[in-house]
């Protein structure tokens, strides 16, 4: 519950992998965007005990799971390794196990960005696309290999499924999206459905629907779409539902 001195709703976000932590770089986009739609960012360290996450995890609203530099282990979804596949993070994965533990079964609200949009996948029974560019044949560029470091991410149409939550907020069946992975969900989890996708197919975004808690992943970073309509909807929808549970 959110303290009496700041009633603002508590929203988790892990470091985005053990690298960025053990450098002290901090997702400073992500709390930056849930700041401006009103919740209260809490960083969380990979390097968390279970059990004190789980005494942590009482004390917050919502959950933001954020995009990586590495891929979830395919052993979690029965795959080989793809050659282009990276290592993964087995502090990051085990913190996103633990936050969907604890957000799934007490009905909180959870946005799931670009990388973590696959752990919420197979934590859910769901596979991975494990490389783009070499298994599906597309015109379209979804990452940021052969860019420069300051080059804007690539952008894309992504297409909205009707009577979906996305629709809703996007006010329109088509966004523009920015593009920055190379992995994508395959076959969507369980209580999953797909709500976009990019015009060569590439699952785009999935709403949870097995209740009525708000569970949304996007496979694009709204965070860094700074005045972009759709993006500040997500945070600020995503800040909504916690305020919203919290006093009901």
């Amino acid at each position: 519950m959110p303290s009496e001195t700041d009633q603002r709703p508590r929203v988790a976000v892990p470091f985005r992998s053990w690298k960025d932590e053990a450098s002290g770089a901090t997702p400073k986009d992500y709390l930056r965007a849930i700041e401006a739609a009103g919740g209260k960012p809490v960083l969380l360290s990979l390097a968390t005990l279970r059990t004190e996450l789980d005494r942590v995890a009482h004390s917050l609203d919502a959950i933001v799971l954020p995009g990586s530099s590495a891929d979830v282990d395919p052993a979690r979804y029965r795959a080989a390794r793809h050659s282009a596949t990276a290592d993964p993070d087995q502090q990051r994965e085990q913190t996103d196990v633990a936050l969907l533990d604890h957000a799934l079964a007490e009905g909180k609200p959870v946005l799931a960005i670009c990388y973590g949009v696959q752990p919420l996948n197979v934590y859910l029974g769901g596979s991975l696309v494990q490389d783009i560019p070499s298994e599906i044949s597309t015109a379209i560029k979804h990452d940021r290999k052969g860019l420069r470091l300051n080059a804007p991410d690539p952008e894309h149409a992504a297409r909205i499924e009707a009577n979906s939550l996305l629709a809703q907020l996007a006010g329109s069946a088509e966004a523009r999206v920015n593009s920055s992975h190379h992995q994508a969900i395959l076959e969507p989890g369980k209580n999953l459905r797909i709500v976009a996708h990019a015009p060569d197919g590439v699952i785009e975004a999935v709403e949870w629907t097995g209740t009525n808690q708000w569970v949304v992943g996007v496979q694009w970073h709204p965070e860094r779409m700074t005045g972009d309509p759709l993006a500040l909807a997500l945070f600020r929808t995503l800040v909504a539902a916690a305020r919203h549970r919290v006093h009901t």
